[in-house]
């Protein structure tokens, strides 16, 4: 059966729906309707009777819940990293080598060397990261002028040896690290303390 008002179908499904809203009253009227239907479908099936323990439903007794506990986790610390070092008798000798060639090359800066030409000196022997490093520095302040001794091997790594060279005015402590099977490069030095 066709609704035939003015306003068509919106209008018939607007006006069922602004009736409650007309008053408070009516509004309250309506709640209270739903309420109570509500409540009634609900003991009607039998949700809010109170049943004996251990009565189960239509289909069978309902189990008893094993009752779970959980810990909370536990967070595990890290493992603590230690590098792995080597005797000293295990520093390759290409390493020694390439300390003693820098060290040369480090204490040979006659009057008159800019720093282009000291580091273009070391450059062979030397990082390409630790390259800008020593382009800053000022040959006239390097304070040995030659090496008085042979390098020796302070502490050894698998990819890095730790080496001392004697100068005539200080102990170099070279960083030698591997960039190459074989290959070492000095990629920083300090004075030996």
């Amino acid at each position: 059966m066709p609704i035939r008002t003015r306003r068509g179908r919106s209008g018939a499904y607007r006006a069922l729906w602004e009736w409650p809203l007309h008053s408070p009253a009516r509004l309250v009227l309506v709640l209270a309707v739903a309420a109570l239907v509500v409540v009634g479908l609900t003991a009607l099936s039998g949700w809010l009777a109170p049943r004996p323990a251990g009565s189960g439903t239509a289909l069978g007794p309902v189990p008893e819940a094993p009752t779970v506990t959980v810990a909370p986790p536990v967070a595990t610390p890290p493992p603590e990293l230690t590098p792995t070092t080597l005797p000293l008798s295990a520093a390759p000798q290409s390493a020694l080598g390439v300390a003693q060639r820098w060290a040369t090359a480090w204490a040979d800066h006659p009057a008159g060397t800019t720093a282009a030409q000291w580091s273009d000196r070391l450059r062979p022997y030397t990082t390409d990261e630790y390259l800008p490093t020593l382009a800053d520095v000022d040959p006239a302040n390097v304070p040995g002028t030659r090496v008085t001794g042979l390098p020796r091997a302070v502490e050894v790594r698998p990819d890095s040896v730790r080496v001392q060279v004697p100068t005539d005015a200080v102990t170099l402590q070279l960083l030698l690290v591997q960039t190459a099977p074989g290959d070492w490069r000095v990629a920083g030095y300090d004075r030996a303390g």
